[in-house]
Protein backbone atom coordinates (compact mmCIF):
# COMPACT_ATOMS: atom_id res chain seq x y z
CA UNK A 1 0.00 0.00 0.00
CA UNK A 2 1.30 3.49 -0.71
CA UNK A 3 1.61 6.05 1.67
CA UNK A 4 -0.69 8.88 1.82
CA UNK A 5 2.21 11.33 0.80
CA UNK A 6 3.41 9.14 -2.25
CA UNK A 7 -0.04 9.35 -3.02
CA UNK A 8 -1.00 13.27 -2.62
CA UNK A 9 2.79 13.81 -4.33
CA UNK A 10 1.77 11.71 -7.61
CA UNK A 11 -1.61 13.83 -7.90
CA UNK A 12 0.12 16.92 -7.33
CA UNK A 13 2.63 16.38 -10.14
CA UNK A 14 -0.02 15.00 -12.10
CA UNK A 15 -1.80 18.48 -11.98
CA UNK A 16 1.23 20.86 -12.38
CA UNK A 17 1.77 18.65 -15.76
CA UNK A 18 -1.54 19.20 -16.88
CA UNK A 19 -1.06 22.80 -16.26
CA UNK A 20 1.98 22.90 -17.90
CA UNK A 21 0.64 21.11 -21.05
CA UNK A 22 -2.38 23.22 -21.16
CA UNK A 23 0.05 26.44 -21.01
CA UNK A 24 2.41 25.28 -23.99
CA UNK A 25 -0.91 24.45 -26.39
CA UNK A 26 -0.19 26.87 -28.79
CA UNK A 27 -3.10 30.03 -29.12
CA UNK A 28 -3.76 31.65 -32.22
CA UNK A 29 -4.72 35.51 -32.23
CA UNK A 30 -5.67 38.43 -34.27
CA UNK A 31 -6.85 41.78 -33.83
CA UNK A 32 -9.51 43.25 -36.38
CA UNK A 33 -10.54 47.15 -36.18
CA UNK A 34 -13.06 49.23 -37.76
CA UNK A 35 -13.83 53.30 -37.92
CA UNK A 36 -17.87 53.46 -38.55
CA UNK A 37 -19.14 56.95 -39.13
CA UNK A 38 -22.08 56.30 -36.66
CA UNK A 39 -21.76 57.31 -32.86
CA UNK A 40 -20.41 54.57 -30.75
CA UNK A 41 -23.40 54.89 -28.72
CA UNK A 42 -25.49 53.67 -31.28
CA UNK A 43 -22.32 50.82 -32.54
CA UNK A 44 -23.08 49.56 -28.68
CA UNK A 45 -26.28 49.10 -29.03
CA UNK A 46 -25.97 46.76 -31.83
CA UNK A 47 -23.07 44.16 -30.25
CA UNK A 48 -23.03 45.09 -26.75
CA UNK A 49 -26.42 45.39 -25.87
CA UNK A 50 -28.24 43.55 -28.25
CA UNK A 51 -26.14 40.77 -27.68
CA UNK A 52 -28.70 38.02 -28.26
CA UNK A 53 -29.73 39.25 -31.88
CA UNK A 54 -26.56 38.97 -33.37
CA UNK A 55 -28.01 37.42 -36.02
CA UNK A 56 -29.92 40.84 -37.58
CA UNK A 57 -25.96 41.93 -37.80
CA UNK A 58 -23.64 38.78 -38.80
CA UNK A 59 -23.80 38.20 -42.71
CA UNK A 60 -22.94 33.98 -41.48
CA UNK A 61 -25.44 33.34 -38.83
CA UNK A 62 -29.13 32.51 -39.66
CA UNK A 63 -30.42 32.39 -36.22
CA UNK A 64 -29.45 33.30 -32.55
CA UNK A 65 -31.29 33.92 -29.34
CA UNK A 66 -30.41 34.16 -25.38
CA UNK A 67 -30.29 30.66 -23.45
CA UNK A 68 -30.46 29.46 -20.36
CA UNK A 69 -32.55 32.15 -18.56
CA UNK A 70 -30.88 35.42 -20.57
CA UNK A 71 -33.08 37.84 -21.04
CA UNK A 72 -30.76 40.56 -21.73
CA UNK A 73 -27.13 41.61 -22.17
CA UNK A 74 -24.59 41.39 -19.29
CA UNK A 75 -22.36 40.03 -17.09
CA UNK A 76 -23.11 36.04 -17.71
CA UNK A 77 -25.70 36.31 -20.25
CA UNK A 78 -25.53 33.15 -22.83
CA UNK A 79 -26.42 33.13 -26.48
CA UNK A 80 -26.61 30.27 -29.26
CA UNK A 81 -25.49 31.68 -32.56
CA UNK A 82 -26.88 28.53 -35.62
CA UNK A 83 -25.04 28.95 -39.03
CA UNK A 84 -27.28 26.70 -40.49
CA UNK A 85 -30.61 25.39 -40.96
CA UNK A 86 -30.03 21.99 -39.64
CA UNK A 87 -28.38 23.45 -36.10
CA UNK A 88 -25.67 21.66 -36.36
CA UNK A 89 -23.37 24.80 -36.99
CA UNK A 90 -23.35 26.23 -33.72
CA UNK A 91 -21.92 28.52 -31.01
CA UNK A 92 -22.84 28.75 -27.42
CA UNK A 93 -20.95 31.81 -26.21
CA UNK A 94 -21.20 33.67 -23.02
CA UNK A 95 -20.45 37.21 -22.17
CA UNK A 96 -18.15 38.42 -19.40
CA UNK A 97 -16.37 41.52 -18.40
CA UNK A 98 -19.17 43.20 -19.34
CA UNK A 99 -18.73 46.96 -18.80
CA UNK A 100 -21.40 49.02 -20.67
CA UNK A 101 -19.09 52.43 -18.98
CA UNK A 102 -16.03 51.26 -21.38
CA UNK A 103 -18.61 49.50 -24.04
CA UNK A 104 -16.77 46.51 -23.99
CA UNK A 105 -16.99 42.89 -23.00
CA UNK A 106 -15.41 39.52 -23.47
CA UNK A 107 -17.47 36.57 -25.43
CA UNK A 108 -16.43 33.60 -24.46
CA UNK A 109 -17.22 30.61 -26.40
CA UNK A 110 -18.56 27.27 -24.40
CA UNK A 111 -19.77 25.10 -26.99
CA UNK A 112 -18.79 24.71 -30.63
CA UNK A 113 -20.78 22.24 -32.59
CA UNK A 114 -19.43 20.92 -35.65
CA UNK A 115 -17.01 23.82 -35.68
CA UNK A 116 -13.08 22.79 -35.10
CA UNK A 117 -12.13 25.17 -32.42
CA UNK A 118 -11.40 24.08 -29.05
CA UNK A 119 -13.78 25.98 -26.88
CA UNK A 120 -11.60 26.30 -23.96
CA UNK A 121 -9.13 28.40 -25.51
CA UNK A 122 -11.54 30.01 -27.85
CA UNK A 123 -12.56 33.90 -26.86
CA UNK A 124 -12.61 37.19 -28.32
CA UNK A 125 -12.84 41.11 -26.79
CA UNK A 126 -15.04 43.57 -27.99
CA UNK A 127 -14.75 47.15 -27.83
CA UNK A 128 -16.30 50.14 -29.07
CA UNK A 129 -14.57 53.40 -28.46
CA UNK A 130 -15.90 57.09 -29.57
CA UNK A 131 -14.21 59.44 -32.14
CA UNK A 132 -14.51 63.10 -33.19
CA UNK A 133 -17.50 64.16 -35.37
CA UNK A 134 -20.14 61.16 -34.66
CA UNK A 135 -17.27 58.56 -35.67
CA UNK A 136 -16.42 55.28 -33.20
CA UNK A 137 -13.90 52.78 -33.50
CA UNK A 138 -15.08 49.17 -32.76
CA UNK A 139 -12.39 46.51 -32.05
CA UNK A 140 -12.52 42.62 -32.11
CA UNK A 141 -9.65 40.46 -30.44
CA UNK A 142 -9.76 36.62 -30.97
CA UNK A 143 -7.53 34.51 -29.45
CA UNK A 144 -8.40 30.73 -30.28
CA UNK A 145 -7.19 27.47 -30.34
CA UNK A 146 -8.40 24.56 -33.34
CA UNK A 147 -9.08 21.00 -32.86
CA UNK A 148 -6.71 19.59 -34.49
CA UNK A 149 -4.27 22.06 -34.00
CA UNK A 150 -2.42 22.42 -37.26
CA UNK A 151 -5.64 24.10 -38.79
CA UNK A 152 -5.27 27.16 -36.79
CA UNK A 153 -2.90 29.71 -38.97
CA UNK A 154 -4.93 28.21 -41.56
CA UNK A 155 -8.23 29.27 -39.89
CA UNK A 156 -6.81 32.84 -38.85
CA UNK A 157 -6.89 33.97 -42.41
CA UNK A 158 -11.05 32.49 -42.83
CA UNK A 159 -12.06 34.36 -39.11
CA UNK A 160 -10.50 37.47 -40.14
CA UNK A 161 -12.39 37.94 -43.55
CA UNK A 162 -15.20 36.94 -41.39
CA UNK A 163 -14.91 39.67 -38.52
CA UNK A 164 -14.14 42.13 -41.72
CA UNK A 165 -17.47 41.70 -43.11
CA UNK A 166 -19.17 41.43 -39.91
CA UNK A 167 -17.92 45.02 -39.26
CA UNK A 168 -19.79 46.08 -42.67
CA UNK A 169 -22.74 44.32 -41.57
CA UNK A 170 -23.02 46.12 -38.43
CA UNK A 171 -22.30 49.71 -40.13
CA UNK A 172 -25.65 48.53 -42.17
CA UNK A 173 -27.98 47.44 -39.62
CA UNK A 174 -27.03 50.91 -37.51
CA UNK A 175 -27.38 52.71 -40.63
CA UNK A 176 -30.65 51.34 -42.13
CA UNK A 177 -32.38 48.83 -39.59
CA UNK A 178 -32.61 46.19 -42.46
CA UNK A 179 -31.37 42.43 -40.60
CA UNK A 180 -28.37 41.22 -42.92
CA UNK A 181 -28.47 37.76 -44.09
CA UNK A 182 -26.45 35.83 -46.54
CA UNK A 183 -28.35 36.32 -49.23
CA UNK A 184 -28.39 40.20 -49.06
CA UNK A 185 -24.53 40.62 -47.44
CA UNK A 186 -22.88 40.56 -51.17
CA UNK A 187 -25.26 43.52 -52.01
CA UNK A 188 -24.75 45.28 -48.78
CA UNK A 189 -21.24 44.75 -49.44
CA UNK A 190 -20.79 46.81 -52.29
CA UNK A 191 -22.46 49.36 -50.79
CA UNK A 192 -19.55 49.84 -48.22
CA UNK A 193 -16.33 48.81 -50.73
Amino acid sequence: MKSPVVVSAVLLLTVVSTQVVRAQKKVQKFTESKVIDLPAEKVWAIIGEDYGAIAYSHPKIISSNYINGSLKAGEGAERVCHFNEKGTKFLKEKMVDYNPEKMSFTNTVYQAGRFPVDSEYTKAYYSVKALANGKSKITFEMHFRTKPAFMGAMAKGSFKKLIRDYFIAIEHHAKTGEKVTKENFRKVKKLYS
